[in-house]
């Protein structure tokens, strides 16, 4: 009996931890990844309940600890930024705002991509265009490279998922939009950033928020705007230019006060700009025939939820975990895989951590 083979499109989070437990399993991991290098940069993120679980079983929790951002907790100011509340980290349970560890989507996606890269393939600058599932195997297409042929397709993709766009095709793209929207970038630390995030409401549903990075010597900044009221302003973002996209927001957000002559003026000059629409993906099934959904693609709680990427790699794993079990059944292991996330889709967080059959051994 060949090796199976599976291709993963999408090298962030929820993609590596999916081809690390599949390589336990004996299975063969292509990861194909639209952005032309590993993305460094992004938002802080924290890894909580039974995620935390998942990376110890890879023995990759000290390697993720060691990148912890450091942040003391969360303070909301004015607009003078004078305190008006204080919230320090949660150092006995980690449920705080402000996880006890908190660290850089980048950082994280650095250790995954560190556990991968010598037992996956790993393919940068790609894309699946189209998917042809015959019942047996998935021909896919790509942008650039020459048509595969794969026993089974997991897209891990993110909330704009090509490979479910392409598979479970769904009304609005099967976004259920939260009517706000958030661009995300570093700038230089100033001395009196300090250790803590500080939190800035403005009128008109803006605000700002300015979060310590690990190295001491960038400060990650998100900007957000919340209401309907806006859609009709900034929905259109996915068709401007980044340079487009940084004047809308200085547009939108120049009279705010607190820091954001400081914030507009370095965002400019910013190489690592990223703007997202905040929303949630349920779509009625993560799965259809030989092609699998997997984190944000198949279920997004939304990038504030402070869930998605633990969700994510708990997703992952249990994918993982009944495609070892399922012993070529691909349709059984999908199933299973449905079952146990779903009650997790609906945000259940009070659930003990469920060890799929395939890993049951290894615990």
């Amino acid at each position: 009996m060949s090796q199976p083979s599976i291709l993963i499109s999408g090298g962030g989070i929820a993609g590596p931890v999916c081809a690390w437990w599949l390589h336990q399993a004996g299975i063969k991991t292509t990861i194909i990844e639209r952005a032309p290098e590993l993305r460094k940069a992004g938002q802080g993120i924290d890894i909580r309940d039974q995620a935390r679980e998942v990376v110890k079983l890879m023995e990759l929790w000290e390697s993720v600890t060691a990148k912890s951002t450091k942040e003391k907790g969360l303070l909301f100011v004015d607009s003078q930024g004078k305190t008006c509340a204080s919230f320090p980290v949660d150092e006995k349970h980690g449920n705080s705002f402000t996880s006890d560890v908190e660290i850089i989507r980048g950082d994280l996606a650095q250790v995954f991509y560190d556990a991968t890269k010598e037992t996956s393939e790993y393919i940068f600058d790609d894309h699946v265009t189209e998917i042809e599932d015959d019942g047996k195997k998935v021909t896919c297409t790509f942008a650039k490279g020459p048509q595969r042929t794969f026993d089974l397709v997991i897209g891990a993709d993110g909330m704009r998922s090509k490979v479910r766009r392409l598979t479970i095709p769904l009304e609005n793209d099967g976004l259920s939009s939260c009517a706000q929207w958030t661009a995300y970038f570093t700038i230089p630390a100033a001395p009196h950033d300090g250790q803590f995030a500080k939190w800035y409401n403005a009128p008109g549903g803006r605000l700002i928020l300015l979060r310590p990075d690990n190295g001491g010597g960038t400060t990650r900044v998100y900007l957000a705007i919340t209401g309907t009221v806006h859609a009709s302003k900034i929905a259109h973002y996915p068709t401007l230019s980044v340079p487009e996209q940084k004047k809308l927001w200085r547009q939108l957000t120049s009279d705010m006060g607190f820091e954001i002559t400081r914030v507009l003026d370095e965002m400019d000059r910013s190489d690592d700009f990223y703007m997202q629409e905040i929303a949630q993906v349920k779509p009625p099934q993560f799965s259809r025939g030989r092609v699998a959904l997997v984190g944000d693609a198949g279920y997004c709680p939304s990038p504030i939820s402070g869930m998605g990427t633990s969700v994510a790699i708990y997703g992952a794993y249990c994918l993982a975990g009944e495609l070892a079990a399922c012993g070529g059944e691909w349709e059984v292991g999908l199933k299973r895989y449905r079952e146990k996330m779903l009650p997790i889709r609906l945000m259940d967080r009070s659930r003990d951590i469920d060890i799929p059959v395939g890993w049951r051994g290894e615990v």
